[in-house]
């Protein structure tokens, strides 16, 4: 009876073990796909409002990037989307894009193509107004921008504790931030965290009908963080990201990084022999 007892116990701290190795082993893969990586930190706006994050963004990635012994390439020339030109990278980084960033429909069939021959792609802040007009950017985004709130202090709530990215993420995050409303949503996306609808400011009486307006049919919770597999890519977005001082926020910049380090661990190479795009506007798959 004392030896079946043992046994037991045993059985158990070996499952136990196993499953601290396996949490080690799945933490150090993500750390591991990111060190001696590639990125494409992409910051070109179209006509309209551009935001005055991009340099510290683009800073604070590049931060990143050294302690992280990853390489992170700048640019906010649409030349760079070619398919010979993205072989480099293992995830493309669009940080506060907004309208328009292509130049012609041919940069916009080659970006498609890296995402359908497996290429990762991670979205900051207002990349959900990017290519407000490009049906299949908008599906692989899982939005298009329609509304913020003004930069305020809310409540963001994290919904998945267990996914790769939250690590180090407040289950519920004040922060002064804005407010990210969208519309056509995608139904395939997978909703990390969500905007506390009941902590924003409603006693401006036209803000908070437009607030009730933006959210559609949702009720308390809105999505602000997200992530989805579209097309053969893997696709990672925050709405979060505001201000100039969000890139050194230790916060925030974690939550970038294990973003960053989440779309690593999914990357498995390009394979352009899966990539069907002959047109921009071709049907999905």
């Amino acid at each position: 009876m004392n030896t079946m007892k043992t046994g037991s116990r045993k059985l158990v701290w070996l499952w136990l073990f196993s499953l601290c190795l396996m949490g080690t082993s799945l933490n150090g893969n993500a750390q591991g796909k990111l060190k001696n990586s590639r990125v494409l930190i992409y910051t070109k706006n179209g006509k309209g409002y551009v935001h005055d994050n991009i340099a510290s963004a683009v800073a604070s990635i590049k931060q990143m990037a050294v302690e992280n012994s990853f390489t992170a390439d700048v640019s906010d020339d649409a030349a760079v989307f070619t398919e010979v030109n993205l072989k480099k990278y293992q995830m493309l980084i669009f940080t506060s894009t907004n309208n328009d960033v292509f130049d012609t429909d041919d940069q916009r069939v080659a970006f498609r193509r890296y995402i359908e021959a497996g290429g990762g792609f991670v979205g900051v802040h207002s990349v959900t107004g990017t290519e407000r007009n490009w049906k299949w950017f908008k599906m692989m985004l899982g939005e298009t921008f329609s509304w913020h709130a003004k930069f305020q202090k809310f409540g963001v709530k994290k919904l998945d504790a267990t996914h790769a990215s939250m690590e180090g993420v407040p289950a519920l995050w004040e922060r002064e931030d804005e407010c990210y409303f969208g519309k056509e949503l995608y139904p395939g996306i997978k909703v990390l965290m969500a905007h506390d609808i009941s902590t924003l400011d409603t006693k401006d009486k036209k803000q908070d009908s437009a607030i009730n307006f933006n959210m559609g049919s949702y009720a308390n919770y809105y999505p602000a963080v997200w992530c989805q597999q579209f097309e053969g890519g893997n696709i990672w977005v925050t709405t979060l990201g505001h201000s100039k001082e969000s890139y050194q926020d230790p916060v925030y910049k974690n939550h970038l990084l294990q973003g960053i380090k989440y779309m690593a661990s999914q990357y498995k190479g390009l394979n352009y022999a899966k990539a069907h795009a002959v047109g921009k506007d071709d049907p999905l798959k």
